[in-house]
């Protein structure tokens, strides 16, 4: 019986998943085409063209890096992806 490795991150930190999610987000946006913003810049600004789901994904990937500082998720695995 064999069995298959599980994909490693591509950059092999954590929640690096997440991460390549929200840059992707954030570098099809107005903000970042037009205005030649850093998506940092433009998620500290709240500009408008910044659609919803580039926000939870920013949530989504603070609440995978602080549970990397919480020791009882040690246990129980990350959230998020």
């Amino acid at each position: 019986m064999e069995y298959e490795e599980a994909p490693k991150p591509a950059d092999g930190r954590s929640c690096s998943g997440v991460r390549e999610d929200l840059k992707a987000c954030l570098y099809e946006t107005d903000c970042v085409k037009k205005h030649k913003k850093t998506p940092r810049e433009c998620l500290r600004t709240f500009d408008e063209s910044i659609p919803q789901e580039c926000y939870a994904l920013r949530v989504t990937f603070f609440e995978c890096k602080r549970s990397l500082l919480d020791t009882r998720q040690r246990f129980r695995g990350r959230k998020g992806y």
